[in-house]
């Protein structure tokens, strides 16, 4: 047996957890030197994650999104910056995987990722378009089998440490701003001209830098799919249903962190009830509340999977708008119900208690395609459409 299928026989959970443990280590000193978490990510890379979900045929363990999610889940609970990035690779790995289908380029390039352990990153914010990532300015230029870009991203999270990229375009000059393909760049392919430094209040170690991108490739590279079909089919849900996982992780953390301050404080005054145990016993209800919240939208992408009317429909898109919506609140409710269980110990940085980071990195959660952009989309599709309120929907 070859070391990779050694590794491969073991679970995911397993793996994940020995990777998460890598990645805790050097949480605390990503955050503070707002580095990429190199640590945690090549742990994941030994620990053969990063094309889990690509199917069998090309390489991969054919892992479900449900999966994908429970080892963000417990990322999140290590270190954020290391679970983010995972999860916004499987986001690609997601477009790949379901929507180049036939494409042979794509195919052989996810034989390359799940060999040589690949990280994508992708660009689909823009200058003067902010983070709408159903819009583009800039223009893919097709001339014979090649395709040239210039595009002025804002944000490329980790594109430094990436091995490609997958960038959103216009279909051509002339077309409207929502025509919109992606491509699939490699890192020999385009250049990166920086632009602005993510120097931010939390998740710091994705460095989200801003760049100049050029690039030119051959035009099989573009995925075969319009982009309006991968980003409402695929893109948006999988974006919240990750993110929602790692958000709860870090959540789930902090209350681990305040579960051992009640104990530890019950253990000094034995047959008292310490202060901070009914807030606990609140915070534990609310982390319930989040975690349902994700499974229940994770059940729901898994049954839709490969029906596009499903997937198409608007109480699908309300349904996902509304798992980003609530774990993205209530997130920051727990963390600071459990910065006051804790008090100056949680306040303060290098304790066993400290919640500094989770706070700030959980505020991001709001920002990353902006709560009230999400509201307002969702709001329109409540005027026209019923609420579902099935319970087995």
């Amino acid at each position: 047996m070859t070391a990779a299928a050694k590794i491969t026989a073991i679970g995911l959970a397993d793996r994940a957890k020995r990777a998460a443990s890598v990645a805790a280590e050097y949480a605390d000193k990503v955050d503070v030197e707002g580095r990429f978490p190199v640590e945690g990510m090549n742990a994941l890379k030994a620990e053969r994650l990063m094309g889990v979900m690509i199917r069998p045929e090309f390489g991969g363990e054919g892992a479900t999104l449900t999966e994908i999610a429970d080892i963000c889940a417990i990322l999140g609970q290590s270190c954020s910056a290391t679970a983010m990035t995972y999860a916004m690779h499987q986001i690609q790995i997601a477009s790949l995987a379901d929507y180049a289908v036939g494409s042979a380029w794509h195919e052989a390039f996810q034989k390359r990722i799940c060999c040589e352990q690949l990280l994508i990153a992708s660009a689909t914010s823009e200058a003067g378009i902010g983070g709408n990532l159903r819009n583009s300015i800039c223009a893919a230029e097709v001339e014979g089998d090649t395709v040239r870009l210039t595009k002025d991203a804002t944000v490329i999270s980790y594109g430094a440490d990436a091995d490609a990229i997958m960038v959103t375009s216009r279909r051509n000059a002339d077309a409207a701003h929502s025509d919109q393909i992606a491509t699939i760049f490699l890192k020999d392919q385009y250049t990166l001209e920086l632009t602005s430094k993510w120097d931010t209040l939390g998740m710091r170690g994705t460095c989200s830098d801003g760049y100049i991108f050029k690039a030119e490739a051959p035009a099989e590279q573009t995925l075969p799919r319009p982009f309006a079909e991968i980003a409402a089919q695929s893109m948006l849900a999988v974006s919240h249903l990750l993110w929602g996982a790692l958000w709860y992780g870090i959540a789930a953390d902090a209350v681990a962190r305040a579960q051992s301050f009640v104990k530890a404080a019950a253990r000094k005054s034995p047959g008292q009830v310490p202060p901070g145990a009914l807030r606990l016993a609140e915070t534990s209800s609310l982390l319930q509340l989040v975690k349902a919240n994700v499974v229940a939208g994770l059940r729901q992408f898994e049954g839709c999977k490969g029906n596009s009317d499903a997937l198409n429909a608007m109480s699908f898109s309300v349904a996902m708008n509304n798992v980003k919506i609530g774990t993205s609140q209530t997130i920051l409710t727990i963390i600071n119900q459990c910065m006051l269980i804790c008090g100056i110990a949680g306040y303060k940085n290098g304790t066993p208690f400290s919640l500094g980071r989770h706070l700030r990195d959980a505020h991001s959660a709001q920002l990353m395609i902006s709560n009230d952009r999400i509201l307002g989309n969702t709001s329109t599709m409540l005027l026209v459409n019923k609420q579902d309120t099935s319970l087995l929907g």
